[in-house]
């Protein structure tokens, strides 16, 4: 698996050293209610380097904290990501965003990566796409922060700020892929989201205001002045949300489609800038 950070808790610090057997490990991961108890002991078995060091992966860990952040790093489309407590933590279904990406504009050159989080979309549209511009912006000092070590292998470039006014206006009419994973959990039901990222994830990367779709109608509106013609912008939503998602996008002057896979559970807007429009 490809590693985009030098973390020290990389799977591959490996140790022999533990005191603690396997079994040892997987019980006391079940007893927390980890539903897949082996592969979580495995992970964190191969990540400690010392004794001490195991003994304490393993008690965050039984005591709520994400495996990612025990870990460090979470994969996403074969690359080792790291994360870092209080980032979001991206979700598997986020790689059906980066798919649709790919087959809406395979051949784009600038590729921005807007609320990113730990940069994870934006890392895996770079090495996708090959030789490719990226740049990435969150609100959040800590994902900002995170972002950097994971786009740098890519010459990446991540910006501060509130969506699009952290982005140089350079960028104005140049981007071919605009991945926005934004926040759409209605403010009433982020305490009803699982304890792991109710309790370990920043409030922003959750709540999307009242319906859940108030940062997504910012994106939808802004995004026509960033593409370039024939550029698209993809956002995440929820099967529920996905008409008005539709309709905050055909708003702003873009054709949209909602795509969809069964398998990851997941929902992604697609909005594509006529080539014909004048920004």
């Amino acid at each position: 698996m490809p590693s985009l950070s030098s973390s020290s808790s990389s799977p591959s610090s490996s140790s022999s050293r533990s005191p603690l057997s396997r079994d040892a490990v997987v019980t006391a991961l079940r007893a927390a209610g980890c539903v897949f108890a082996e592969d979580e002991a495995r992970l964190i078995l191969a990540a400690a380097r010392t004794p001490d060091e195991l003994a304490a992966m393993v008690d965050r860990r039984v005591t709520g904290l994400p495996l990612e952040l025990v870990l460090g790093w979470a994969e996403f489309r074969g690359l080792c990501v790291a994360v870092e407590p209080g980032v979001f933590v991206p979700r598997r279904r986020t790689e059906f965003l980066v798919e649709q990406a790919l087959a809406h504009a395979p051949d784009a050159s600038v590729v921005v990566d807007l609320c990113c989080g730990s940069g994870a979309v934006g890392a895996a549209l770079a090495v996708a796409l090959g030789n490719v511009e990226l740049h990435a912006a969150d609100i959040d000092p800590a994902a900002v922060r995170c972002a950097r070590r994971n786009v740098a292998a890519f010459d990446g470039q991540v910006y501060a700020g509130d969506l699009f006014e952290a982005l140089p206006d350079s960028l104005r009419g140049r981007v071919g892929i605009l991945a926005a994973n934004v926040p759409y959990v209605p403010t009433g039901e982020v305490g009803l989201l699982p304890a792991e990222a109710r309790d370990h994830e920043p409030q922003v990367a959750l709540d999307g205001g009242p319906d859940g779709l108030d940062v997504l109608r910012r994106v939808a509106a802004e995004a026509p002045r960033w593409l370039a013609p024939g550029g698209c912008v993809l956002v995440e939503t929820s099967e529920r949300q996905a008409p008005r998602a539709l309709e905050a996008f055909t708003r702003s002057g873009m054709s949209a489609r909602l795509v969809a896979s069964e398998e990851l559970y997941a929902n992604v807007v697609v909005g594509l800038n006529q080539p014909s429009r004048r920004a």
